[in-house]
């Protein structure tokens, strides 16, 4: 029997909202820290929540003091965040794990170390950095901000010969990363757990379709992609997860070429939208499998109860919700969000493919 009694989440969204939910139906409380902890979607289900910033140490050490363990529902948590709390329990991803998902830069040249194909990449800190990689990018690329790019926003599409000091003011960053464009036949995700004694598994795959940035449908298991094709993409999550000593989940956001090949787009080291299907789709949900190894519960069986579709709800399709809801075989999850907005991410719905 575990004798982890209260979780900590670090973020007050919909993921600390699921988690929270998932750590209730195994009898853990949860504790959300958060700077807009009050009135939050993961503070309406979890036990209590502390409202303070993440760099407030007193808060910390209280905070500290009343969990047995912490996690993050997204990376922007700062790592020495993680580094404080470690003092007092369990961390989760742990600090590597967060610096690392923090920027683009870093993401790219540890996968390109790890032997993980990328899309070719150079770093601008200037109109003249970014003049030079425009130059040797040789055709279409996308500019990035190395650091809080989420859903689209921070990136936009670029071309050898667009003018350089346009784009630099456009993208209006101190840093930034300028990628090849890849001509890909599919988006794909793999999610990887990995517990404090080193035990590693992977979720099955999650075939992807993005809309204006925004993950808009998510189908697992990805069984249309090639076995060779799946088992090098679940290879490389595994590796990423080793090289950052994560404790938890980790999600590796990939596109698949023409020949097969799996091409390393970005990491997230927490539950992941393109797995909310394993709620219902799978044994134990990415939700669960999170709890049940910063709990010290062990891992759960994470194979799929058949084949799932996830569509995200946004502002703008709130409008399908009474059709969805008269659907028996629809699974509808809301976030508690008051403000609707276009873009916005408000729930998702789930239902068995037949």
């Amino acid at each position: 029997m575990t004798t982890i009694k209260t979780i900590g989440i670090l973020g007050a969204g919909q993921l600390g909202r699921m988690i929270a939910v998932a750590a209730a139906q195994m009898g853990i409380r949860a504790h959300v820290f958060a700077p807009d902890a009050k009135d939050s979607p993961a503070a309406e289900v979890a036990q209590t929540f502390t409202q303070a910033n993440y760099d407030d140490a007193d808060a910390l050490a209280a905070f500290g003091r009343s969990i047995d363990a912490v996690t993050s529902e997204f990376e922007n948590v700062p790592a020495t965040t993680m580094d404080m709390l470690a003092a007092f329990c369990p961390v989760s991803p742990g600090h590597d794990a967060l610096h690392l998902a923090q920027n683009r830069l870093r993401e790219k040249t540890l996968a390109s170390n790890l032997g993980i194909q990328t899309p070719s990449f150079w770093v601008a800190r200037s109109a003249d950095d970014l003049a030079s990689a425009l130059c040797d990018l040789k055709g279409n690329g996308v500019l990035k901000t190395t650091e809080q790019g989420y859903d689209g926003r921070g990136q936009f599409r670029v071309a050898t010969g667009d003018d350089a000091a346009s784009c630099w003011n456009d993208i209006n960053t101190n840093e930034a990363i300028l990628e090849s464009f890849i001509d890909f036949t599919a988006e794909v995700s793999f999610l990887v757990w990995r517990d404090t004694k080193g035990q590693t598994g992977v979720f099955p795959a999650t075939l992807n379709t993005h809309k204006n940035g925004i993950l808009a449908t998510s189908i697992g298991p990805a069984t249309s992609l090639d076995p060779s094709t799946l088992k090098d993409g679940a290879d490389a999550v595994i590796a990423l997860a080793e090289a950052v000593n994560l404790n938890g989940i980790l999600a590796m956001e990939a596109f698949v070429s023409h020949a097969g090949h799996i091409i390393f787009n970005e990491i997230a080291p927490r539950p992941h939208n393109s797995f909310h299907w394993t709620i219902e789709g799978c044994v134990t949900s990415q939700f669960a499998q999170l709890v049940r190894i910063i709990s010290g519960l062990g891992p759960g069986d994470t194979s799929a109860r058949g084949s799932w579709q996830m569509d995200n709800l946004l502002g703008e399709d709130l409008h399908r919700l009474p059709a969805l809801y008269a659907d028996a075989n629809k699974a509808v999850h809301l976030y508690g969000k008051t403000k609707a907005r276009n873009g916005r991410k408000m729930g998702h719905v789930t239902w068995e493919l037949g």
